[in-house]
């Protein structure tokens, strides 16, 4: 599991289609962290759903029951278009958050959201932040949920394309061992097969299909070795000339994992509110 924000929307929609019980997506989120402090970003979140603002309650439960309350009220979403959504932003890649609002701003500092709701209509985001390795912070933000768009690629493309960028992530991996750098923390198979094991030690849905789980397997791959590779650090400090170049060769990468990660939760997501 790439992210908190990804156990969320899959178990989270999981619990919503009556396929797992709100203990399995908290089972689940704490394994992320043994203590997980919800507050609300803003004063219309903060009435709607009884967190504090300012300030931070130590209870997962305020989170699952704001989530509840807002899927319960919005309109049932068509098929292609998922309640719940993994949102994986960065930097010039900003799909799926609305313009210009803390929610936006909080989610990109992150890199990670979800957005509960139907496009077009008032719903909530949910951002965490990482405050030590054993606490989990989440902000609830009122919000218009971003209009959906049209999903590009299906399962198929995604697998392919992650079969193609293991391949790039390699070579780029070769290219920055072939420049002279100073390995930091040892082996860089061990460090791969580490990050390797601490994505497979987290649970998705029994009802995930095999497809999906794959491209995920596999976009935690491709991402293992970039960071790996993005952790080669120049022996000598780097012209800006080659810092750019170390950039664009790894920024595609960065995107089709992005991209790959977000189309396999929201297929498993669709499959699963949809079958309910």
């Amino acid at each position: 599991m790439c992210s908190s924000s990804a156990s969320l929307a899959l178990w989270t929609s999981s619990w919503l289609a009556g396929a797992s019980s709100p203990d399995d997506v908290i089972d689940a989120m704490f394994e992320w962290a043994p203590m997980h402090l919800v507050g609300a970003g803003d004063a219309t979140a903060a009435e709607a759903f009884g967190l504090p603002h300012p300030g931070y309650a130590e209870s997962i439960a305020g989170l699952l029951q704001a989530i509840r309350a807002t899927a319960g009220t919005v309109p049932q979403p068509a098929v292609g278009e998922e309640t719940v959504r993994l949102v994986l932003p960065a930097p010039g890649a900003v799909t799926g958050l609305p313009a210009n609002t803390d929610f936006s701003r909080a989610a990109l500092n992150s890199g990670q959201a979800v957005t509960v709701g139907t496009s077009g209509c008032p719903g909530i985001g949910l951002v965490p932040v990482v405050e030590g390795p054993d606490v989990l912070r989440w902000t609830v933000y009122s919000i218009v949920v971003p209009e959906h768009g049209h999903r590009e690629q299906g399962l198929g493309e995604a697998e392919y394309e992650m079969r193609e960028a293991v391949r790039g992530a390699a070579d780029a991996l070769a290219q920055m061992q072939a420049l002279p750098t100073r390995t930091l923390d040892g082996d860089p198979r061990t460090r791969i097969a580490a990050l390797m094991a601490e994505a497979a030690r987290h649970r998705y849905p029994a009802e995930m299909s095999d497809r999906a789980f794959r491209v995920l397997e596999t976009a935690d791959r491709v991402a293992a070795i970039l960071t790996v590779a993005s952790g080669s650090a120049p022996s000598e400090a780097p012209t800006a000339t080659g810092a750019a170049a170390r950039e664009e060769l790894l920024r595609p990468l960065w995107a089709a994992v992005r991209t790959a990660r977000t189309i396999a939760v929201a297929t498993s997501i669709d499959a699963a509110l949809h079958s309910a």
